[in-house]
């Protein structure tokens, strides 16, 4: 079976939500103990990952260096997220191997990925990055081309472009590798935004794709048979935080599309992770899951997660 893994990007730091580099590190051994435990099950493993607070902290230093040395843009930060993670990974994946007596090759693709030169996002850019900072401060970065919006008492806070991913670019180079017997990294942040020029060529713009989309995307590109997104509750709940309260467990697609109307989930946590387990289901009719690292095992096998599968036939 190929699974593909999407961890978010908050699988990447300590449980205080720090993202040092001895937490990351430390994250990402525990992360791919999990992937080693699918390894020894004889899947093939597929992985992506968000990006969130590693963007955060280059988006930091951008701030407190931008009357220096103008800021690195969006997908420069994307790229050096997606190598760095990847090696963390790989080194993380390659030490629990060898533990474990298993003989397998990693490797990491630094991805991008298409999207729409004319999408809505890039003229009214809503998507809310980095931290708050005072007028005087997000001047200085406007100055640099970039937009920031007043946010009230808070304080100002830059917005961008969140872009529908349309087409894994580089997916040649993931399947080569997959075929070839590698455990690959690929897309990770939901891969560098890139858009097609007149003239066919591409560039890097200044936008971030949602990770979760993005995870669905490279699952079904990868012909994966089962789309695993790893989060840090068990299974996804309706009526979460009230007295009755129900974590879902194996459940339609169309079950999962109606709760997800009914305002079920939040739409800055699990309420991207429906929709792309929903979609990726919708596309390929294959079975897309929500779990924790400690149940992917049992997740991949059924007995665990919230398990959505297509919709039987009139139902």
């Amino acid at each position: 079976m190929r699974v593909l893994l999407a961890l978010g990007g908050n699988a990447m730091t300590n449980a205080d939500g720090r993202a040092r580099p001895e937490d990351q590190i430390a994250a990402a051994q525990v992360a791919m103990a999990a992937v080693a435990g699918l390894l020894e099950h004889d899947h093939e493993v597929v992985i992506t990952h968000g990006n969130g607070p590693q963007v955060g902290n280059l988006l930091v230093k951008n701030e407190l260096a931008a009357g220096v040395v103008p800021p690195v843009p969006l997908d420069w930060c994307g790229a050096q997220t997606q190598a760095t993670l990847g090696f963390v990974l790989m080194d993380a994946l390659d030490s629990e191997l060898a533990v474990r007596g298993i003989d397998r090759r990693s490797a990491a693709v630094v991805t991008r990925t298409l999207v729409d030169a004319d999408d809505d996002g890039f003229t009214t850019p809503t998507k809310p990055i980095g931290r708050h900072l005072s007028e005087a401060e997000a001047e200085v970065l406007i100055s640099h081309g970039e937009r920031w919006e007043d946010r009230g008492e808070k304080g100002w806070r830059r917005v961008v472009a969140s872009p529908e991913p349309l087409e894994i670019i580089d997916a040649p180079a993931v399947l080569a590798l997959i075929g070839a017997g590698f455990v690959v990294i690929a897309n990770g942040g939901g891969g560098i935004p890139h858009v097609r020029r007149p003239d066919g060529s591409l560039a890097g713009v200044e936008a971030v794709i949602d990770k979760d989309l993005g995870a669905a995307l490279l699952a079904e590109t990868t012909e994966a048979d089962v789309l695993v997104i790893a989060t840090d509750v068990p299974n996804a709940v309706i009526r979460y935080g009230e007295p009755d309260a129900q974590p879902l467990g194996r459940v339609s697609v169309a079950e999962m599309r109606a709760h997800a109307e009914d305002g079920e989930f939040a739409s800055g946590s699990m309420g991207p992770k429906v929709d792309a387990v929903c979609r990726f289901v919708e596309a390929t009719g294959r079975v897309g899951v929500i779990t924790s690292l400690d149940q992917i095992t049992a997740a991949v096998a059924g007995d665990a997660g919230t398990v959505v599968v297509p919709t039987p036939s009139g139902g």
